[in-house]
């Protein structure tokens, strides 16, 4: 038996994720041996390889705007209590008044996986036997790749991570050996099949979003905002994509495969690094993950009824 956590894309959702994984391997003792993640799937899997959830909800509960953009593309502004984000056309014009390829920059973000992903665990993760697959987009070679623990020298695996998390153009391009790195996302936002391939024969697989799309976007304003839009129309279909492959794949391999979606919808903006919401976020994902584990318990317990149910009897 092979267990694997698969953690798909999702920026600042990714802390719904950690409250979901929190739960399963504090609470129902899941041991995994395999971790894959796109995005910001990829930052959490070296922890949660280690166990090391204290230090993962340390991380996501406190990461701000700053800990990610060197040069931030966005202002974010309060209307009605509510984040609305615009361009910051200054930034923008200073990425390409310096020559850069993308609106924005993510060297804090490089620089924030260094501290928090260190070489003593990267050593850690192998010796104790633990495989940590992180996905990215060759845009040079037009494929996506999949960069393991086990391949990888620890300079090499971190800016793999980065790269799988850099959303371009609004984050930084990764260019490594010649060619051109983007987020992971954008050809594998679900890597449940890679999970397969790799020998796992149970996965759990968090997807951060909802199962059912429930969202009607608001038109778009600028050609910025139309570009965001573009790219979650697509990403949401590669996800539907990723999801219905992944099923396939489990079927014919006699997989086991339980999928973990978020309820409600979390934020249109997954860009936007928000303390508060993701702390909160991360509590919804334990508190979610917890009853979903009482819904499959009631179901394959006929004999445990609701209360009300009880009482009419």
């Amino acid at each position: 038996m092979k267990k694997a956590l698969v953690i798909s894309g999702g920026g600042s959702k990714g802390a719904f994720a950690g409250g979901v994984a929190q739960y399963l391997m504090t609470k129902e003792h899941r041991h995994y041996d395999l971790f894959l993640g796109t995005s910001t799937g990829s930052l959490m899997v070296s922890h949660l390889a280690l166990g090391m959830l204290d230090e993962l909800k340390f991380l996501y509960t406190n990461v701000r705007q700053e800990s990610i953009f060197s040069n931030n593309p966005f202002v974010i502004k309060k209307v009605g209590g509510e984040n609305v984000v615009t361009i910051n056309h200054l930034n923008t014009l200073w990425n390409f008044l310096n020559g850069r390829k993308t609106f924005g920059e993510s060297k804090n973000l490089r620089k924030l996986i260094k501290e928090n992903v260190t070489r003593e665990m990267f050593e850690s993760i192998k010796n104790n036997q633990k495989e940590v697959i992180v996905t990215v987009s060759n845009l040079t070679a037009n494929q996506i790749e999949y960069k393991s623990s086990n391949d990888c020298t620890y300079e090499d695996f971190c800016d793999w991570i980065w790269g799988s998390c850099n959303y371009v153009p609004f984050m930084s391009l990764l260019e490594k050996n010649r060619q051109q790195y983007a987020d992971g996302g954008f050809g594998a936002l679900v890597p449940i099949r890679q999970a397969i391939l790799n020998g796992a024969t149970e996965i759990d697989a968090i997807i951060l979003e909802t199962e059912v799309s429930q969202i009607n976007r608001i038109p778009s304003k600028n050609p910025f905002s139309l570009l965001f839009d573009v790219f979650e129309f697509m990403l949401a279909h590669v996800e539907k994509h990723n999801i219905t492959i992944g099923k396939l794949a489990a079927n014919s391999k006699d997989v086991k495969l339980n999928l973990y979606y978020t309820p409600t919808i979390l934020t249109t903006n997954s860009l936007i690094f928000d303390q508060k919401l993701m702390s909160k976020w991360w509590e919804s994902g334990y508190d979610y993950a917890k009853s979903k584990r009482e819904e499959l318990m009631s179901e394959f317990r006929p004999d445990v009824l609701p209360k009300e149910e009880l009482q009419q009897r």
